[in-house]
């Protein structure tokens, strides 16, 4: 099945799209990733709707990648004697470790990691901002807050410490169980909330060991002062506005989305714009103006991939949500001044011979009628820094490796096609690109097409071979 476009579409699963018909739905409408949200749900629930996606991926053909996105570190208030409090702007409000239900006062914060990397002047969000207190003294079990911005305070609201690097482990207890029960189901990727550091992924890549592609959910402004160390040590990046926009002021989010983007179209690192894409989609069969905008944006600014969160897991309209998205990409890449801006965007490729390689692909598509470039690889890395030249003919990569071609599904551009006949030389794999190229749609008997891969074949990273062949 051929996609008549190149970024991605991320889809979460969830109590509206549980069934093998509306999971089948999802992927015929335009889903090229599922995500599984393990904030939600049972190991029993999500293993369930894994076994649907690989029926769906068998039916088809086609390889699915499923996301599994680990919840990450809930940093929530306690209970209250009394049911929800009100507090008033000016008020005085004491937060510590005494696990008595709270009042108008005071309340529980079950977090010693909090109170351990707070100080006069700290800002903290209560229920996504819509309460602010501020530190005017604190302790190692206690922190005395004014209250900024009053409102409803309920049991068990999420709290947000904006401006503070915390000293917590991006992996809880439930992260950990939920992440090994992941990998023993083989999932594709796997998410990582709240990332505030690089040390953050080299903690979970060194339990996750290769078995699947880290992905970092950038929630907090301590992660974008660290950008560029987080890029480099994760495999994707994920543009979680959500949380992003709870904890920055909602105006600096435009412009950090379009840096962070930047950044990794630059490192060749894949990248997903979510949260709120099409959000009044939950309730009704067409999406605000605005909405349409902001995944028109993404797409323009070159993101590998936009997703769907409520959207296609609990609301009323999954499947005309994805149709919708697909609509949206498709137009914007139909626009000429996308290819105009997407070929002013380029970055310089590095000094090293893979880069070399795709720099000379996409130049060969720019002077030649080329159909379609082909890569033929086994870890990933020459589609990878194809898709970074963002080419104008598409990218279909072929990879003896089945989870490979799972995860590439996440890559703008990227047709992927698991090829089980490993090759044996070089005119062998011209042979089977041709042949892959009919079988796909992509090119037609006369048509050109370009040809890269590594050699020696079957080592990673070594992209050093380029070929132009005539089908």
């Amino acid at each position: 099945m051929k996609r008549l476009r190149q970024a991605k579409i991320v889809a979460t699963l969830g109590p509206s799209s549980s069934d093998f018909p509306m999971v089948r739905a999802l992927f015929d409408a335009g889903a090229d990733v599922f995500r599984l949200n393990f904030s939600h749900g049972t190991h029993a629930q999500h293993k369930e709707r894994l076994d649907i996606i690989r029926r769906v991926e068998r039916e088809s053909g086609r390889p699915i990648a499923v996301l599994l996105d680990l919840q990450g570190p809930k940093l929530r208030i306690g209970t209250f004697a009394n049911g929800p409090v009100a507090l008033s702007a000016g008020a005085a409000f004491r937060l510590d470790l005494d696990t008595t239900p709270g009042d108008a006062t005071r309340a529980p914060l079950p977090h010693p990691e909090i109170f351990a990397a707070l100080k006069a002047g700290t800002d903290l969000l209560v229920d996504d901002g819509k309460v602010r207190l501020r530190v005017r003294h604190c302790g190692a079990d206690f922190a005395d807050t004014q209250v900024v911005v009053g409102g409803t305070v309920s049991d068990r609201k999420g709290v947000n410490v904006p401006s503070v690097l915390l000293p917590i482990s991006a992996l809880t207890p439930k992260d950990r169980a939920d992440l090994e029960f992941g990998l023993s189901l083989h999932v594709d990727w796997v998410a990582l909330s709240f990332v505030q550091r690089a040390e953050d992924l080299h903690e979970v890549k060194a339990i996750v060991k290769g078995r699947a592609a880290v992905l970092a959910k950038l929630e907090k402004p301590a992660a974008i002062d660290s950008l560029d160390a987080i890029i480099e040590a994760a495999d994707a990046i994920m543009v979680a506005r959500g949380d992003l926009g709870v904890e920055l002021p909602a105006e600096q989010v435009p412009r950090i989305q379009k840096r962070i983007v930047r950044a990794c179209r630059a490192a060749g690192k894949p990248v997903v714009v979510a949260t709120q894409m099409l959000e009044s989609m939950i309730n009704s069969p067409v999406p605000t103006r605005a909405e349409a905008s902001d995944v028109a944006n993404a797409v323009y600014d070159g993101a590998d991939a936009v997703m769907l969160s409520a959207e296609s897991a609990s609301g009323q309209y999954p499947r005309e949500a994805v149709a919708m998205m697909d609509r949206l990409i498709a137009e914007v890449e139909s626009d000429p001044n996308y290819r105009s801006a997407i070929d002013a965007s380029h970055t310089a490729p590095q000094a090293v011979v893979a880069d070399a390689i795709c720099l000379a692909l996409r130049q060969t598509a720019s002077l030649l009628p080329v159909a379609a470039m082909v890569t033929y690889t086994r870890s990933g890395t020459t589609s990878l820094r194809a898709a970074r030249e963002r080419p104008a003919v598409p990218v279909l990569s072929m990879t003896p490796e089945l989870a490979t071609a799972r995860r590439l599904a996440l890559v703008w551009g990227v047709h992927s096609v698991h090829a089980a006949d490993r090759v044996a030389d070089v005119p062998d794999m011209v042979t089977q690109a041709r042949t892959m190229a009919r079988r796909e749609a992509f090119a037609q008997p006369g048509d050109v097409v370009v040809i890269a891969s590594g050699m020696p074949f079957g080592v990673a990273g070594t992209t050093n071979f380029l070929h132009i062949a005539k089908v």
